[in-house]
């Protein structure tokens, strides 16, 4: 069976028009499963693992794009990563006590989100979003029209077991007819009901969604979970902590244990570790 988490993009012919497409299946179950969440919380976690998807497909290096928000209320932190090549990975925490079905905005409370921009090779960029819509898509469209002025048009999706979405784009340079086809085809977008998202193939939405249009439709392109966690990266982490932190932990703990928050991958560092990680060598 074709997997079902896949990304592909579109474009409206002879026009600055584009759009993409997102359904997660599999990698979001997977995800999903890796704390108790609500639903309330899962369904935005699912929201911002497709919108950061759909936001990655603009990068034109190696590297991730990840939507982090820090929030005061039920909701204290979010996170969804994508990098160039459609891996994704992310988690929530929050109150458990606080939970309710909440608004975006009541759940997160006060508080911060922010696009981060990480290239394998090069500076990190991160641009904040503004917290002015009552819906994570929403926001995000803002942040588009702000930071990159680009009109967007964003439609996200979750359920139980599979999380959705679309986006439409008009790119510089748009004629008046293109600013006409921009029109109508977000009045079409606007109809979409949240089974067909989640349910249909990209082909059979976009036909009935745009059907009196030329679309071309790019090549599906897989997504899947995949946590980059290392026992390197982790040593980095330890490296950052300091020389003496580290040691004092091993004298009272006698070991530094440390798990992985997207994956649960456990870690175990002894003495031997720590010295060849500070001296580069070990001492017997």
């Amino acid at each position: 069976m074709a997997s079902r988490d896949q990304f592909q993009r579109f474009i409206f012919e002879h026009s600055q028009v584009r759009g993409a497409w997102v359904q997660l299946d599999e990698s979001y179950r997977e995800i999903t499963s890796q704390a108790p969440y609500p639903e309330s919380i899962r369904g935005l976690l699912g929201e911002a693992l497709v919108a950061s998807i759909v936001m990655s497909s603009s990068l034109k290096f190696e590297g991730t794009l990840s939507i982090q928000a820090q929030g005061e209320g039920p909701l204290r932190t979010l996170m969804a990563e994508c990098s160039h090549d459609r891996k994704i990975r992310g988690l929530a925490r929050f109150d458990e006590h606080a939970i309710s079905e909440e608004s975006f905005h009541n759940l997160l409370g006060d508080g911060r989100m922010a696009i981060t921009i990480t290239p394998q090779q090069g500076n990190r960029y991160q641009g904040v979003v503004p917290r002015e819509r009552d819906s994570l898509a929403g926001c995000i469209e803002e942040y588009f029209e702000r930071s990159e002025q680009i009109p967007t048009s964003l439609f996200l999706f979750s359920s139980e077991h599979r999380a959705a979405g679309l986006m439409l784009q008009r790119l510089p340079g748009a004629t008046d007819e293109d600013n006409e086809l921009w029109e109508r085809v977000n009045h079409l977008a606007r109809t979409v009901e949240a089974d067909e998202l989640l349910e249909l193939d990209s082909e059979t939405l976009l036909h009935r969604l745009f059907n009196e249009e030329t679309v071309r439709l790019f090549d599906a392109e897989n997504v899947a979970f995949h946590c980059s966690c290392s026992t390197e990266r982790t040593l980095n982490a330890l490296e950052a902590i300091g020389k003496e932190e580290c040691y004092s932990i091993l004298e009272e703990q006698g070991s530094i244990e440390m798990d992985c928050q997207f994956c649960h991958a456990h870690y175990r560092f002894d003495r031997n570790d720590i010295d060849h990680l500070f001296t580069g060598h070990t001492l017997h």
